[in-house]
């Protein structure tokens, strides 16, 4: 399965900002997978968490593996030495268990989350431990599919705003505009400028000085 949008939303981003619109129309239609079962999302979210992409796919399926259907039974099943034992610190293990029990209890309603708007969406899912605003904002794109995820705290985001765009820095002020351009579109905005920031668009640099592009390869994207 991947995020779904179609001509509606790429006409109506082409519409609002020319520049974004010849991206889009060099790059194409953009697929990135999603993961529409939200407690499986958020258990991988958590494991991704500080490790690379390759670390965290390893780490998955190891999980699928040993639990089948990852869910909170089966979490809750497993003890956390076991839980530990697929690669996961005993941070990330404590975080996942916890996350496991409050569903399982009903503590945390996860079935009332699709229904939430963005922001109450992200509040409830910032209260679980392991879970910070960026995270929570992936799993409304990647999991809920909501149409206007824009994040600031994405590294990649602003990367990608820099290299289209041609500023040497992205502050909350200049997102704010960006945002505000691309609503209520901004999930789709976000695949383009996630494209260009991984080199879709190889002629397109980073116009960020050098000392600051030296910081942000040595700190990964906020949880």
């Amino acid at each position: 399965m991947v995020f779904q949008y179609g001509v509606k939303e790429t006409e109506y981003l082409k519409a609002k900002d020319r520049v974004l619109g010849a991206v889009i129309d060099r790059i194409g239609h953009v697929e990135r997978a999603v993961d529409a079962d939200l407690f499986s999302s958020v258990v991988h979210h958590i494991v991704g968490q500080q490790i690379s992409t390759k670390a965290q796919a390893t780490i998955w399926a190891r999980m699928q593996a040993q639990l089948g259907a990852v869910d909170a039974e089966s979490i809750l099943a497993l003890p956390l030495p076991d839980l530990q034992a697929l690669g996961i610190s005993l941070r990330k293990a404590e975080y996942i268990r916890d996350f496991a029990r409050k569903v399982h209890s009903g503590e945390f309603p996860l079935q009332s989350i699709p229904c939430l708007p963005d922001a109450e969406a992200i509040r409830a899912l910032v209260s679980l431990k392991g879970i910070g605003v960026w995270t929570a904002e992936m799993l409304l794109l990647f999991c809920l599919q909501r149409p206007d995820i824009l994040s600031y705290d994405d590294l990649a985001i602003q990367r990608g705003l820099r290299m289209v765009y041609r500023h040497r820095k992205i502050d909350r002020k200049l997102f704010e505009k960006y945002r505000r351009r691309f609503s209520p579109c901004g999930s789709v905005a976000s695949l383009y400028l996630w494209a260009v920031a991984g080199g879709a668009l190889p002629e397109l640099s980073d116009p960020a000085p050098k000392a600051a592009k030296a910081k942000k390869r040595a700190t990964r994207t906020p949880e």
